[in-house]
């Protein structure tokens, strides 16, 4: 359990932003960092891929509109995406279930970042005082090695000590918990992915008689279980009806003006 915990915590790490061994922030933090992602990545190294990624993928939709402005984080999307589904895994839980633990744990993760940020800035004065000093050394040491270490330890470790030592507590707390907490978690866990697509909705959509698509893709999942390849057909086919009917209007409009 060890060198998988140690495989998932090396993963935190390649996904974390500033990183650049993975591709940067595509490959990285736009990548590896998407639950969607790591729940596949941690469902393969912990032998049970499938439900690595029913989890990510209901924790993807909780933050599929989470955004960073000015390095504000409301949560720290790579502690959900890494030891949070991983606790979601090995807990066996119901995944409505493992996603309330994952934005609670995403939540905690902030400190850590808040922390890393703050550290980052002693080493802004120190590359100061070696462009001044003409270390050009000591430059490289302070925007390219000190705070790669840094990010390292501080992702690395606390994944480790939560995904091999955390794993039996979270087992016993969750068996311990009555059967009302744990249903209650479920309805939460339930609602926070219809409450990320609700905000991706809000900011896609400029003109609110277009929530109607969304309500005809979500009769047809539901409600006539038509499968992903017959939805994206039909939204292929609405889209271009949408499209032509729009364009020919804002033609007459131009005509008529």
């Amino acid at each position: 359990m060890l060198i998988r915990s140690m495989l998932i915590g090396v993963f935190c790490y390649l996904g974390a932003l500033s990183v650049p061994w993975a591709g940067g922030l595509t490959g990285g933090w736009y990548t590896l960092s998407r639950p969607l992602v790591s729940g596949m990545i941690v469902g393969t190294i912990l032998g049970d891929i499938q439900q690595g990624i029913i989890i990510g993928v209901a924790v993807q939709a909780v933050y599929i509109a989470m955004i960073t402005p000015g390095g504000t984080m409301p949560a720290d999307l790579n502690f959900v995406a890494y030891p949070a589904i991983a606790l979601g895994i090995l807990s066996g839980s119901d995944p409505k279930v493992a996603v309330t633990l994952a934005s609670t744990i995403g939540i905690l993760g902030t400190i850590i970042h808040n922390f890393t940020m703050v550290t980052n800035s002693a080493f802004n004065h120190m590359g100061d005082k070696a462009v001044e000093a003409g270390d050009l050394k000591g430059i490289v040491r302070a925007n390219a090695v000190y705070p790669q270490i840094l990010t390292f330890l501080v992702r690395f470790i606390p994944t480790v000590i939560a995904v091999h030592f955390g794993a039996p507590y979270i087992d016993s707390i969750m068996n311990s918990l009555p059967q009302t907490v744990i249903d209650a978690m479920a309805v939460l866990g339930g609602m926070l992915p219809a409450l990320g697509v609700g905000i991706l909705l809000t900011q896609i959509i400029k003109d609110y008689s277009l929530f109607v698509f969304f309500l005809v893709g979500y009769i047809a999942i539901v409600f006539l279980q038509l499968n992903m390849i017959a939805l994206a057909i039909v939204g292929a086919c609405l889209a271009l009806i949408h499209f032509k009917y729009s364009s020919t209007a804002d033609t007459n409009e131009e005509a008529i003006l």
